[in-house]
């Protein structure tokens, strides 16, 4: 893992089952939409409704699964899928349910250490299965965003979620673009959790940036923002703004200000 503890060695995080939390997230993302009125606006996903979020989701379940089956081993040069979307947006929660199911039989078809093509680091299919999860996670926190209500998200999930986030993100240029800006003259930004001794501390270098494993998160940073691990996931994606009352910040804010108008996706 790339995440140290205040001592700067790499802490003992509780493993993730991303498989069965895809199934567990999912269930949590139709309990919120299937009485709601799926034309509210959802202004973490600006010009969606929650039709369109729940329609993304299961789709992404949907393609996913498609390529572990495939078990592809080079970019797919098609996105065509059988989705199934009910003609009707009331049958849209139970649909996505049922995406959930398609994956979890595509999950079992799949050995996880098997090698397949990624657009991160892991090229596994378990690069898919946690992938899938933050897409369903994030998708069901804004859902309740946009409904009024304060996203409760597993530690652990938050964790991992953040680690996950960090450590592609330097290889999503192709789907966040402005991602490619995101360069410095040896900057550096550290994450800190205030529920754990969980911290990421992430380099900007001329040519590029990316975790910094090498050194312990002791060492002084050019910016820093501490929060519980759930809303440094939610600051990550996008979802929280770094000056948010649940959230300190200190150092360059010129750095900070860069780096979240760049980084998030």
């Amino acid at each position: 893992m790339s995440t140290y503890d205040h001592t700067g060695h790499a802490p003992v995080l509780t493993p993730v089952d991303h498989r069965r939390a895809v199934a567990s997230e999912t269930a949590r993302f139709v309990a919120v939409v299937k009485e709601a009125d799926l034309a509210t606006a959802v202004p973490s996903c600006p010009d969606w409704t929650l039709a369109d979020l729940v329609k993304h989701t299961g789709s992404v379940q949907r393609w996913f699964s498609a390529l572990l089956r495939a078990r592809i081993q080079e970019p797919p040069r098609k996105r065509e899928v059988d989705l199934r979307l009910p003609e009707q947006e009331d049958g849209y929660a139970d649909w996505l349910a049922e995406s959930a199911t398609v994956a979890a039989d595509a999950f079992a078809a799949t050995d996880p250490d098997l090698p397949m093509w990624a657009w991160g680091v892991d090229q596994h299919a378990r690069f898919w299965a946690r992938r899938m999860l933050f897409e369903t996670l994030l998708h069901r926190a804004d859902a309740e965003l946009a409904l009024g209500l304060r996203p409760v998200i597993d530690r652990p999930l938050a964790v991992d979620g953040i680690d996950e986030f960090l450590v592609n993100l330097p290889f999503a240029t192709f789907f966040a673009p402005k991602v490619a800006n995101l360069r410095g003259p040896d900057k550096t930004i550290r994450f800190d959790t205030t529920d754990g001794d969980d911290a990421w501390l992430v380099r900007l270098r001329p040519d590029g940036f990316g975790l910094d494993t090498a050194h312990p998160t002791t060492d002084t940073a050019d910016a820093t923002v501490r929060g519980t691990a759930a809303d440094l996931l939610l600051l990550v994606y996008g979802r929280l703004p770094y000056a948010a009352e649940t959230l300190t910040h200190d150092g360059d804010e010129h750095l900070l200000a860069d780096w979240f108008a760049n980084s998030a996706f």
